[in-house]
């Protein structure tokens, strides 16, 4: 007889597709994966760096990126499920790359295709003393680890302005969940219109 799996595969591909930044232009994003100690990659690519992109010239001025993504992992217990998270780069007025924004978001549980609005932020100087300095010196506050918003500890305490979305699009397919006990509830469900009436 043989026995049951002993892990479970979380398959992701899709896109970082666009983001708004309506007070800037000529933007790249960086993206990498933060995950539980328990999960581990198989295959594909945890961090990136996309393209440069300017806005479109119609009405919405969206940024567009369409830069792929694509990795596998896999784990004994969805604890520390993956999340993705996102910087904005861009430069200032002096042409200096600083951040327009971070972000993040938990991979999707269930299998199939979703797409996920990601608001941004930008950590903030504490007083108009340290906010003019930084600017003026073009060393705008950032954090040193981007994966730092992936985490809560000590987040409490930084001030941060929101400034922006990034729209990212994800196809997931996972293997061997519902063999090792997890419910995603994606078919596991009967349709409201084929249930049996007693």
């Amino acid at each position: 007889m043989a026995s049951g799996p002993s892990v479970f595969l979380l398959n992701v591909s899709g896109q970082i597709e666009s983001a708004e930044f309506p007070e800037f232009d000529d933007l790249y994003c960086k993206y990498s994966f933060v995950y539980g100690h328990d999960w581990a990659p198989t295959s594909g690519v945890e961090e990136g760096i996309s393209q440069i992109t300017s806005k479109s010239q119609g009405g919405k001025q969206a940024l567009v990126w369409n830069f792929p993504i694509e990795i596998t992992f896999k784990s004994t217990n969805p604890f520390g499920w993956p999340q993705i998270v996102i910087s904005v780069y861009g430069p200032d007025a002096f042409g200096n790359d600083v951040v327009r924004g971070y972000g993040a978001v938990h991979l999707p549980f269930t299998p199939g295709r979703h797409a996920r609005t990601i608001p941004m932020f930008v950590p903030e100087s504490s007083s108009r003393l340290q906010r003019f300095t930084s600017w003026f010196m073009g060393r705008r506050p950032e954090f040193t680890d981007p994966k730092v918003v992936a985490q809560g500890e000590g987040r409490e305490v930084t001030r941060v302005r929101s400034q922006g979305c990034v729209t990212v699009s994800f196809n997931v397919v996972t293997k061997d969940l519902k063999k090792l006990g997890y419910n995603t509830g994606s078919g596991d469900f009967p349709n409201a219109t084929t249930m049996s009436q007693p």
